[in-house]
């Protein structure tokens, strides 16, 4: 029913930083509840609602559907992520609980974008490649487990695009790795690159280390343009994460999959994904922005379906985690 956000966009050249993020999401939160509120036509009492002071994350909002308007919840982003912004998300979730008598659901972060994902493609039981600033994953559901098939052994792939995108000076907004999708729909030249896929597992690191000396080296030598290093810099990665992600297909036997997280909606990614999938004679399911890219929708969502289950999370239990693997999470709201 509603979906705002407020999109934090660090200076150019410069990454996310817990301080200022954390500062950022308790600036914004009277208009994003409130907005929320409105867009879904929900009427509350604002008798005590706090004007002011009180932090919020941007994916954080009470949420009420036509499928769940018997289960009202306050949903928060629990994990994994940074400690500071998690933090303030879930100090403004308690405080809604609280003042309406919420049920309160801490919701695990990767399982909200597989959900978000499976709801607005109708994707059955897809093979989920994951791919955003922190995590790099290769998903298939069973005996309700989101199972982990392959990953990143180091670095994010979002957190690879970002930081070459960054150090070419390219700027944050709307996204580092977007500015470099779009640089690199000028590169004509494929730059040899390190290629490291072990089994269902890559290595991401390597590349990026390579680039970054050695292409800017190319640069200052005229052999290259940036929009060749970044045209060569996604060839590369996203060549990687097809394969391993058609022999997580091929080990599952699968004939769906779904990209999710920020960097899914990549148009690039999703064209040599669609190419993989046909060859398989499997179907691709992708979405763009809106709904890969982290948003209030995708946690609601994973609340509505706790609730929906009768899953009871007791308030000593609704804190933080900086660090929680998406296996872990039992899903039972599936069979």
């Amino acid at each position: 029913l509603s979906n705002p956000r407020a999109t934090y966009h660090a200076p150019t050249g410069e990454g996310f930083r817990p301080p200022e993020t954390a500062a950022h999401h308790r600036q914004n939160i009277v208009r994003i509840v409130l907005d929320a509120l409105q867009e879904a036509g929900i009427i509350v009492s604002l008798n005590n609602w706090p004007t002011h002071g009180l932090p919020v994350r941007s994916c954080v909002f009470l949420h009420s559907s036509p499928q769940f308007l018997s289960l009202p919840t306050s949903v928060f982003s629990a994990r994994p992520g940074m400690g500071a912004p998690l933090q303030v998300g879930a100090v403004v979730a308690r405080t809604l609980s609280h003042l309406w008598s919420l049920p309160l659901y801490p919701v695990n972060h990767c399982v909200g974008h597989i959900e978000m994902g499976r709801l607005i493609t109708n994707a059955e039981n897809p093979v989920v490649l994951y791919v955003s600033g922190g995590n790099t994953q290769v998903i298939c559901y069973s005996n309700r487990r989101y199972r982990i098939f392959g990953e990143t052994l180091d670095i994010a792939v979002g957190n690879c695009l970002d930081r070459f995108a960054r150090l070419l000076g390219l700027p944050n907004d709307p996204f580092p790795a977007y500015n470099l999708e779009q640089l690199a729909l000028e590169g004509k030249k494929l730059i040899a690159l390190p290629y490291t896929v072990k089994g269902m597992d890559i290595s991401l690191s390597g590349i990026l280390s390579y680039i970054e000396h050695k292409g800017l080296q190319l640069i200052q030598e005229g052999k290259c343009t940036k929009a060749d290093l970044c045209f060569s810099l996604q060839e590369t990665v996203f060549a990687m994460l097809t394969e391993i992600t058609e022999r997580a297909m091929a080990h599952c036997e699968s004939k769906e999959v779904l990209i999710v997280g920020g960097v899914g909606s990549n148009k690039r990614l999703q064209s040599m994904m669609s190419i993989m999938a046909h060859e398989r004679d499997a179907k691709l399911f992708a979405t763009d922005e809106r709904f890969c890219i982290d948003n209030g929708a995708m946690i609601a969502l994973v609340g509505c379906h706790m609730a929906q289950a009768k899953m009871v999370i007791p308030m000593e239990q609704c804190t933080t985690t900086q660090r929680f693997r998406t296996d872990q999470v039992q899903v039972v709201w599936r069979e």
